[in-house]
């Protein structure tokens, strides 16, 4: 299993992307650029450049038509995939740490961030897809700030007006948009800062990473902890793998808290657990820096994750991926 190494950021990465069809892979990073590649041999296909502090966030909708990105410069982006040219600009107070469309691609949620008297703020926008995609509202459709601990990741379920958020304290919770009331919650999700939440096919259940050290699976409609996966290191991102039993997960110890140097410098490896009997299988290293985004591709054939040293690594599973069997003849439905 060769890594393709893209090499088109000059610092690191915030989050990787693949589309729907798993053709093209997005990556945005700290050096304020988006960039979109082949994902089958790694040639970049083209950069979004337009943003004036580092990229946070991005997401494709399911068209391949739209590109959605969040920056430190505070403002929301829409983009056309297919040239490049920026739509439309939202700006807000603060920075943008956290987008998403829905599932009909008819909404886009934000997360604005908390700082300098400003209020951490969940924001839906409704998106005008007539025309070319110029004429949009600046105006949110529905606007509402989480109490408490602030909002750091989130994502719509398939239940309408109904998104997921991880907070700062480890916190997972359900959120009505419409009335911004919080539907659920559960508090003790996690022990710490939620850094990534990314939902199976059919949104029916999520993964989570934290900086407490653990991935969890969660079910969507209770938010009931399924399984949790517990490493020595704190976690930026977990992925679901497709038609395998796997969650892949990824972090590390940042630079400036590690006090005595690992002369493995390789110690910042993907590991794949098994998500229903919650051990680890494998892993693969490669990153000189902790992973901070991990991606599956949605056949499952592939996988790319985005490291501190500004590398994106996508590893096409071979053939013995694909053949083993780790706990013999099990079959997953999925």
């Amino acid at each position: 299993m060769r890594p393709i190494l893209l090499q088109g950021h000059e610092r690191s990465l915030t989050q990787i992307k693949f589309n729907s069809e798993g053709d093209l892979l997005f990556s945005c990073s700290k050096d304020h650029i988006i960039n979109v590649w082949f994902s089958h041999n790694g040639e970049r296909l083209g950069t979004y450049e337009g943003h004036n502090g580092t990229v946070w966030t991005i997401d494709i909708d399911s068209q391949s038509r739209f590109l959605v990105s969040g920056s430190a410069d505070n403002e929301l982006r829409l983009w056309n995939v297919s040239d490049g040219k920026c739509l439309y600009v939202w700006e807000f107070p603060t920075a943008v740490k956290r987008v998403a469309f829905s599932d009909d691609d008819e909404r886009v949620v934000c997360i604005t961030e908390q700082r300098m008297g400003h209020q951490c703020v969940i924001r839906v926008f409704k998106l005008n897809h007539d025309g070319d995609g110029t004429t949009q509202s600046l105006e949110p459709e529905h606007m509402f700030s989480p109490i408490g601990s602030k909002a750091t990741v989130c994502a719509f379920t398939y239940t309408p007006n109904l998104i997921i958020t991880g907070h700062e304290s480890g916190k997972i919770a359900l959120f009505d948009v419409v009335t911004g009331t919080e539907v659920l919650n559960n508090e003790r999700a996690h022990m710490d800062v939620v850094t990534d939440l990314q939902l199976s096919a059919d949104r029916s259940y999520f993964v989570t990473s934290s900086k407490d050290k653990t991935a969890r699976i969660h079910d969507t409609k209770t938010l009931r902890v399924l399984k949790t996966f517990t490493t020595e290191t704190p976690l930026n991102s977990a992925a679901l793998a497709p038609n395998k039993p796997y969650v892949l997960v990824g972090g590390g110890q940042e630079a400036m808290q590690v006090t005595t140097t690992s002369l493995r410098q390789g110690k910042f490896e993907t590991r794949f657990w098994h998500k229903v009997f919650e051990e680890e299988v494998g892993r693969v290293k490669g990153h000189f820096g902790p992973i901070n985004t991990i991606a599956v591709h949605p056949a499952g054939t592939s996988y790319a994750s985005g490291g501190e040293d500004g590398f994106v690594r996508v590893h096409h599973f071979e053939e013995s991926y694909f053949r083993a069997k780790p706990y013999g003849d099990l079959q997953l439905e999925d």
